[in-house]
C-alpha cells in the first residue's frame, strides 16, 4: 500500500461494478474536476483499435485510426466543458520511451489539442514519493471519489479500488495536481521529444 493512501486500502471494485460507478459519477463531477496521475510505462488495452493495431505493428494503420477520432475527441471534451468540469492529467516519463508510452502519446496529444490537457514529468520529480514505492494509477472526480486503477500482470486492467473519504481525495488531488504545476506541456514535450522518433517495435 503505497503511504499517499495513509494506509486506507479502499474499496476493491470488480470490473464491472468499476465501470457503472465511474460513468454515474464521472458527468456529474464537479469543484476541482478529474485529475488522473498515470505512472506505469506500459499497458495493454486489447478494446482499443488503434492500440490492436500498434500491437501488431501496424504503426502507421495505429495512427491513421486514432485521428479519424478527432470528432469523437471534439465532442467529447465540448460535453464536458458544457457541463462545467475540466479534465487534467500527469503523465510521468521515463526515457527512452517504451513503445507503449509513444503510441499513447500520440493519443494524449490529440486529447491536450480538444481539451484534455496533460503535464509531462520525469521520475525526477517523483522520486522522493516513490520510496515506499512506485506512485500508483489513481484519479478524482470532484472532491468526492477516487479511484486507484488496477492491472493485471500483463497490464490489461482488472479492477479498482475507490475511496469516498473527502480529507484523502482532497490531498491525492492537491498532490496530482502540484505536478501538473511543475510539469511541461503535453504539446511541447511532444514537438520536442516524440514527433521526431521514428515507429516503435511494438512487444
Amino acid at each position: 500500500m503505497h503511504d499517499l493512501f495513509g494506509g486506507d486500502p479502499g474499496e476493491l471494485l470488480r470490473l464491472e461494478d468499476y465501470w457503472a460507478d465511474f460513468d454515474d459519477r464521472f458527468w456529474r463531477t464537479s469543484g476541482p474536476g478529474f485529475w488522473k496521475l498515470e505512472r506505469q510505462q506500459t499497458f495493454k488495452e486489447p478494446s482499443d483499435e488503434g492500440w490492436q493495431a500498434f500491437a501488431d505493428g501496424r504503426w502507421e494503420d495505429s495512427l491513421r485510426i486514432l485521428d479519424a477520432r478527432r470528432p469523437d475527441f471534439r465532442s467529447y471534451y465540448r460535453r464536458i466543458a458544457e457541463n462545467g468540469f475540466a479534465t487534467r492529467r500527469v503523465r510521468i516519463i521515463e526515457e527512452p520511451l517504451t513503445p507503449y508510452l509513444q503510441w499513447e502519446l500520440h493519443v494524449l496529444r490529440l486529447r491536450h489539442e480538444y481539451g484534455g490537457l496533460t503535464q509531462v514529468v520525469g521520475t525526477d520529480a517523483v522520486a522522493a514519493d516513490e520510496t515506499s514505492g512506485q506512485l500508483p494509477e489513481i484519479y478524482t472526480l470532484g472532491a468526492e471519489v477516487m479511484y486507484e486503477a488496477v492491472y493485471n500482470a500483463d497490464g490489461v486492467l482488472a479492477a479498482a479500488r475507490r475511496w469516498r473519504d473527502p480529507e484523502l481525495v482532497a490531498s491525492c488531488q492537491s498532490f496530482i495536481e502540484s505536478l501538473y504545476h511543475r510539469g511541461e506541456p503535453l504539446d511541447e514535450y511532444f514537438g520536442r521529444a516524440v514527433a521526431p522518433m521514428g515507429p516503435p517495435h511494438a512487444g
